[in-house]
């Protein structure tokens, strides 16, 4: 479970979140949705302890982020920033990750990973030579490469063609499971919602409704959506 309370994050004078209160369950899908500057990937960042509130605080089950390192192996995010080295293949950079997060049976991981995002025959390329859709779907086996507990998804279709699209969709059909949570923000709905059991919305720094996505239709989100964030279509 992750447990948020009262979390706050401020850059100077700007407060990019609000008092976030929220609780998230193994098992649940949860999209997130809300206007350019809502505090969504701020938010994201900061479960994924890439970020620290300023106020409030946030748990992980029954511990803090006393490890970090054991924290962060039960976290795969993907962001705006890929974390990619360009210099190294893409085989070299799954194998850095693997020995920063001390995986074991890293080669079975890595080509396991490599074969799910249909990159293995390109394992021995240079990642600077990679086209975005390739250093997407390589950033995605990065983020899954240790058998996240928790997968943070910060607008993951982004930069993926058609057939990376369908694959990525495929791969988050696989690992939807009583044992994991998902977050993905994302402002194309229609590649989530199916999926999603959850949804959040934000605005202005605070979420401003929670639901269960089977409590209410597609179409009376988008109405909820435009009430509540005075903004177009998420």
């Amino acid at each position: 479970m992750i447990h948020i309370k009262n979390i706050t994050k401020s850059f100077g004078s700007f407060f990019a979140l609000r008092g976030i209160d929220w609780e998230i369950h193994p098992g649940e899908f949860w999209i997130v949705v809300g206007p350019n500057g809502a505090g969504k990937t701020t938010l994201l960042k900061i479960i994924a302890t890439l970020s620290t509130p300023s106020d409030g605080s946030i748990s992980f089950g029954d511990s803090g982020l006393k490890d970090k390192i054991a924290t962060r192996r039960k976290i795969g995010f993907i962001g705006h920033q890929s974390f990619l080295y360009p210099n190294l293949t893409a085989e070299e950079n799954l194998k850095f990750y693997a020995r920063m997060y001390r995986l074991a049976n890293a080669d079975d991981r890595i080509h396991h990973q490599l074969a799910r995002v249909d990159l293995w025959d390109r394992k021995d390329d240079l990642v600077r030579n990679f086209s975005r859709g390739m250093q997407q779907r390589l950033t995605i086996a990065r983020a899954l490469l240790s058998g996240p507990e928790i997968v943070l998804l910060d607008e993951p279709f982004s930069g993926l063609d058609q057939q990376g699209i369908d694959l990525f969709n495929n791969l988050l059909k696989s690992l939807i499971s009583p044992h994991r949570i998902i977050i993905m923000i994302t402002h194309n709905l229609a590649l989530g919602w199916e999926l999603a059991t959850h949804y959040a919305m934000m605005s202005r720094g605070k979420i401003v409704e929670k639901q269960k996505c089977k409590a209410i239709s597609l179409e009376e989100f988008k109405n909820r959506y435009r009430e509540l964030t005075a903004e177009g279509e998420a």
